[in-house]
């Protein structure tokens, strides 16, 4: 990714419902699925969220949380 290499389906997938070059990255480990939600930037590769997946569907809670912190990171680089 610091590369500029592209990720696809199945370790990675766009989440366009969170923000513009936002991603969820597919970690399976032995018992557990994990996701990391990230932004590739063109300075930074921003990590907004590491969870265990545990449903078919990325949680709605993630989903908010995500937006709320790109979102201060967004006005914090303004500043």
């Amino acid at each position: 990714l610091q590369q500029g290499e592209n990720l696809e389906l199945p370790h990675s997938r766009p989440m366009p419902s969170i923000g513009a070059h936002c991603h969820e990255l597919r970690i399976r480990d032995a018992d557990k699925n994990w996701r990391i939600i990230y932004r590739i930037d063109d300075d930074a590769i921003l990590i907004f969220e590491v969870f265990d997946q545990t449903t078919g569907t990325t949680p709605d809670l993630v989903i908010k949380n995500c937006k709320k912190r790109l979102s201060q990171y967004d006005i914090d680089i303004q500043e």
